[in-house]
């Protein structure tokens, strides 16, 4: 493979600390390379270093004559009085763009929810953000050097991007430098893994489920290493403490070399281990959203929801923006009462919900990290173990300087990792996280999962973080024209479905646009047949069966509800009964997955 840029010996330091020491490394044609590590460890810095953005204290980058390189920074800001349009293709003719399948591709694919001629500066961020990497990859370069791309993306952005990005170059031209914590996104695009920490560097091949395979290989030889040292420094420092009559030149010998191996130890990279703690009882009911509707003004948002949440339900919301999913969570969470219906809660529930916000954070902005925790709590019993707020606090990933910084001075990450050791130690018994991923590296996601793994209480989340949605929740639902529908093929159906539902019509603005541009005229191709229509009589049947189909689904995902918390409450022991209930539910589950790939067929047919 062709070389394409490289990197030797980089070395950067900031006027408090030192970022990279003599770092070298090259991107080759068919490179597509993932970059993961600790916040604050560098690894946005390294891409503009890459990039030519900004210059290393020492060493040097070089590429190939000729080589394109385009990049997506964070603090990339776009002419807030360019359109859309003027900020994607420029001063290009319609015909011309739109004659390019690419370039059709891009614009639909992220800014096919945006008015060509609305302004730049009347976006929101997000949409801000989608146009600036709209413009990027309409080009022609040959390194393309994103960083944090999935921001502001769903789930089908996230997977349409995966899928431009692995169609852009044959197999063995362009190079592609992601930094990213989408863990699903590093896995779909990326053939190598660069680990930034500690001032250096490691690659590792493959996406990120291999390269967790190969850091826990190097950990468990590096801990198989440490013990040995471990071994050694016990002896060591048993022979230091023999007693004031042995210290002799001799005995300074032995010490010199016992600091030395003391000196040598390495740091801890993953301290995040944090056990259940105390949750709240829950009776047998929860939330039960019966026969719910919203509407604000003359926009009906949600209708005919019909949702019993059960005790230790842990469940994943997905759906457009916009659908109704943060309204969904309000209802639950009691801040929004609906229009229609009626929402009862069980008496013992408490629910907490991390939000967007921060909101938790306001009133202690100058208070320091320790004193806000040891406010609420002087101590805490976690895994049958008392701890103190420091200690929980360090196992959470704050260092002991970071204990005495104040809240106003913390990363986003450290932020948001404060916000939900808040609101745990409340212990709420139904919790509530609405896009939680937001500023967390891969290992801090790794160690909120695993603390949300062992949590006993109900759970419900809305996260574009596909990784994060299925690796914590047992099952996913979608806010879906209004209503809520179970999705037992998870994220796949969900994708699926909007794909299919998109078929045949265009989504957007920009995509009728796109069309009649592309042939030529002022208006938009009519959309072409699935090759499968119905008569009147035969619409009207099958739409009464959809509806039937729904009704239902609806009462068998209630009743395989019921046979949940039969399970939940019947002896451990009792393996003959256990398996008789369980049979009961599969049996169920069969009937709804029978009925729910009739509703697609109908479904397809119906939108022909």
């Amino acid at each position: 493979m062709a070389h394409l840029l490289g990197a030797e010996a980089l070395h950067l330091e900031f006027p408090t600390r030192v970022v990279f020491d003599s770092v070298s490394v090259g991107i080759q044609e068919g490179d597509r390379i993932g970059i993961v590590g600790r916040n604050g460890d560098g690894k946005s810095t390294l891409l503009k270093l890459l990039a030519d953005r900004i210059q290393p204290d020492g060493g040097k980058v070089t590429r190939r004559r000729g080589v394109r390189v385009g990049m997506l920074d964070q603090a990339d800001t776009l002419d807030p009085e360019l359109t859309v349009k003027q900020a994607i293709v420029g001063d290009m003719d319609d015909h011309d763009w739109a004659s390019d399948a690419k370039i059709r591709d891009v614009v639909n694919g992220l800014a096919g929810d945006l008015e060509w001629t609305d302004k730049i500066g009347d976006l929101s961020g997000g949409q801000q953000r989608r146009v600036a990497l709209a413009a990027l990859l309409i080009g022609d370069d040959d390194i393309i050097m994103l960083d944090e791309p999935t921001n502001h993306l769903d789930v089908e952005g996230i997977a349409w991007l995966a899928g431009h990005l692995n169609s852009r170059w044959s197999k063995n031209q362009g190079g592609l430098v992601v930094v990213t914590h989408d863990r699903w996104f590093l896995d779909a695009v990326c053939q190598t893994t660069w680990e930034v920490h500690d001032r250096v560097l490691d690659p590792f091949e493959g996406g990120y489920a291999a390269y967790i395979l190969q850091r826990v290989e190097r950990d468990r030889q590096s801990a198989a290493i440490e013990s040995k040292r471990q071994n050694l420094m016990r002896k060591e420092l048993a022979w230091l403490r023999r007693g004031a009559p042995a210290r002799t030149a001799k005995p300074k010998f032995r010490i010199e070399a016992a600091t030395q191996l003391i000196e040598d130890e390495p740091p801890v990279r993953n301290p995040v281990e944090l056990s259940q703690l105390a949750t709240a009882r829950l009776g047998k009911d929860v939330v039960d959203l019966l026969d719910v509707g919203v509407t604000f003004g003359d926009k009906e948002v949600l209708r005919d929801i019909e949702w019993r949440i059960a005790p230790g339900e842990r469940t994943g919301i997905l759906g457009v923006n916009g659908a109704g999913k943060s309204t969904l969570l309000n209802l639950v969470a009691g801040s929004l009462e609906p229009t229609s219906g009626k929402v009862k809660r069980g008496k013992t529930v408490k629910i907490a919900t991390l939000s967007q916000r921060l909101a938790e954070l306001d009133e202690h902005q100058n208070d320091r990290v320790r004193e806000v925790v040891a406010r609420q709590k002087s101590s805490y019993v976690s895994g049958g173990k008392e701890m103190t707020p420091s200690q929980l606090l360090e196992r959470l990933g704050f260092t002991t300087t970071q204990l005495q910084t104040p809240v106003k001075d913390l990363s986003g990450g450290q932020r948001r990792r404060l916000q939900l050791l808040l609101i745990l130690l409340d212990e709420p018994n139904v919790l509530i996280l609405d896009e939680p991923t937001n500023d967390l590296d891969t290992d801090m996601l790794a160690a909120m999962e695993d603390l949300l793994d062992t949590w006993p209480g109900t759970l419900l989340v809305v996260s574009h973080d596909r990784y994060l949605l299925e690796r914590v929740t047992d099952q996913q639902y979608a806010v879906w024209d209004g209503g809520l529908r179970h999705l037992p093929g998870g994220v796949d159906q969900y994708l699926e479905l909007r794909s299919n539902s998109l078929k045949g019509s265009a989504p957007a603005t920009l995509s009728s646009t796109t069309d009649a541009a592309a042939n030529g005229s002022s208006s938009s191709s009519a959309s072409a047949s699935s090759g499968l229509s119905l008569g009147g009589a035969d619409r009207r049947s099958a739409e009464k069966e959809v509806q039937g189909i729904t009704r239902k689904i609806q009462k068998l995902e209630q009743s395989m509800k019921k046979v949940d918390a039969e399970l939940a409450a019947h002896d451990q022991g009792d393996y003959e009964g256990l398996g008789v209930i369980t049979a009961k539910r599969q049996a169920l589950a069969a009937e709804v997955d029978a009925l729910e790939e009739r509703w697609l067929e109908l479904s397809e047919v119906l939108e022909a």
